[in-house]
């Protein structure tokens, strides 16, 4: 008693179609999730380097007296790493909730999780 099943072209097509158009869905939105972490990255770098020139540089640009122009940039160089750390801690505070959120998303939803109503 064995039972051969009819091939049918137009179901397996459908179906692998659903397929590859998942797949490539997927790939998109792993690549968009990647660069939205890239891009939180690099401006932190960019805000990092507007801080030190407004900040340092500027500073280093004006002609003062010693006395005055050391603590100043002991004062100006106090608010950059302020700035700068303070920027460093929310941003990538930022980065590793947006990556942990990603991961569970894109990356454990996609492959594992399947809602059969159980």
């Amino acid at each position: 008693l064995h039972h051969e099943e009819e091939f049918a072209f137009d179901e397996i097509f459908i179906h692998q179609t659903i397929h590859m158009i998942e797949f490539v869905l997927g790939g998109v939105s792993n690549t968009a999730s990647y660069l939205r972490l890239w891009a939180l990255s690099l401006a932190h770098a960019e805000l990092s380097a507007v801080f030190l020139e407004r900040l340092i540089l500027g500073g280093i640009l004006k002609e003062y007296s010693f006395w005055y122009e050391v603590p100043t940039m002991l004062a100006y160089s106090f608010v950059w790493s302020c700035a700068t750390l303070g920027v460093l801690i929310v941003m990538e505070s930022l980065s590793a909730f947006l990556h942990a959120l990603r991961l569970h998303w894109v990356e454990f939803q996609n492959k594992f999780y399947r809602a059969d109503g159980h």
